[in-house]
């Protein structure tokens, strides 16, 4: 990403880097995607005891980052797992983390308990915020909450829910009387089923999520109905900043493997990175990628600042990022000629993770109809 890093945070990222390095290398990423769980909970709970999960969240709960900017240290681990194509709930839980902390200064339930377990790493938790045949739309849930004795009654459906088999807590995004609620539900409250999904993604693990009469009691609320669009956007922020960086990571290793591919690679006696129109495309793609870097760069401070334009900064980054990591990956994929479309080879690992994160959380072109919205153009 295009921070400035402060001595504190490049340590924070070796250190990070060395664990993932260690602990989740490519073959072990291999071996998780043939497993039910997808990520090793132990192995989310040491991340955690790195600050993982503690970054969003207030120090008087047990929460804290390296250099005071939490989301942008947060980026940095991000962007790191997208290097190793990492399994892990990191955005998913600290998306919860932040609409979580965000409801606490506008109304309702504190929610401290949930929130020192999630930072801990004793708890994991996802959104639970798409439904079926539906496309991007978190202010417009179909699941509804009806009031009834001492809190609500929640019924509907929830896919594409990331991590929902290995989560403790949903955030469930509903419709009331007064407009749009969420609700944190123990995945095993009676009335919760999960379903695991084939996705694209071989190593990530999504499910769907059916709620029938689900009991949830007015503690479960997360703000209110009027601060609940507010709370909304903070998530889908934070969301979008971590993505793009996950994202970031994952079409810097490969664009840097490609080239160091077309080097080793002969053809006709030289070297395949000789060739001028190699070195155009290459050109190309690293100046994308220098692009992605500094949308999401921005975006990223935007948030972490709280400016006024951080809407719109990280719907550009996603927007572009999106568009752009799927077209450098299939670019190198060309590049590396028939092992880039087999089995044995990493890059569709790479492919399929970027793939997914274009379509998750909006598209690219939800995403520019947004900008359209906020600039009412």
């Amino acid at each position: 990403m295009d921070l400035d890093l402060t001595a504190d945070q490049k340590l924070f990222r070796t250190t990070s880097k060395k664990f993932l390095d260690t602990e989740t290398p490519l073959t072990r990423v291999r071996e998780l995607s043939e497993s039910a769980e997808g990520f090793d909970r132990d192995w989310w709970s040491r991340g955690a005891e790195l600050g993982w999960a503690a970054m969003l969240v207030p120090e008087e709960l047990g929460g804290g980052s390296v250099s005071g900017e939490g989301l942008a240290d947060l980026a940095i681990v991000a962007e790191e797992m997208g290097r190793m194509v990492t399994p892990g709930p990191l955005i998913a839980t600290n998306v919860v983390i932040a609409g979580l902390v965000a409801a606490r200064e506008t109304g309702g339930p504190g929610h401290s308990a949930d929130i020192e377990r999630l930072a801990a790493g004793e708890a994991v938790a996802t959104w639970a915020v798409y439904e079926p045949g539906t496309q991007w739309r978190p202010g417009r849930p179909g699941v509804t909450a009806r009031a009834g004795g001492d809190g609500y009654v929640l019924d509907g459906v929830k896919d594409r829910v990331e991590a929902a088999g290995q989560a403790d807590l949903l955030l469930v995004t509903a419709g009331t009387e007064d407009g749009p609620l969420q609700f944190l539900v123990e995945t095993t409250a009676p009335g919760v089923t999960v379903t695991p999904s084939d996705g694209l993604d071989l190593v990530r693990r999504f499910g769907q999520v059916r709620l029938d009469g689900v009991t949830a009691g007015r503690d479960a609320v997360v703000g209110t109905p009027r601060s609940t669009p507010e709370i909304l956007e903070r998530q889908l922020q934070v969301a979008l900043v971590l993505q793009c960086a996950e994202t970031c990571g994952a079409i810097d290793r490969v664009f840097e493997f490609t080239v160091q591919w077309a080097f080793d690679r002969y053809s006709f006696g030289r070297p395949l990175a000789s060739y001028q129109a190699l070195k155009h495309r290459f050109a190309d793609m690293r100046t994308w990628l220098e692009a992605c870097h500094a949308t999401t760069g921005a975006a990223a401070r935007a948030v972490q600042a709280g400016a006024a334009d951080a809407a719109e900064l990280v719907s550009v980054a996603k927007a572009y990022v999106g568009a752009r990591a799927t077209e450098i990956v299939q670019d190198c994929v060309q590049l590396h000629g028939g092992i880039g479309v087999t089995w044995e080879h990493d890059l569709h690992l790479y492919l399929r993770r970027v793939t997914v994160n274009r379509a998750l959380y909006g598209t690219p072109d939800d995403h520019r109809r947004r900008i359209a919205d906020l600039l009412e153009v």
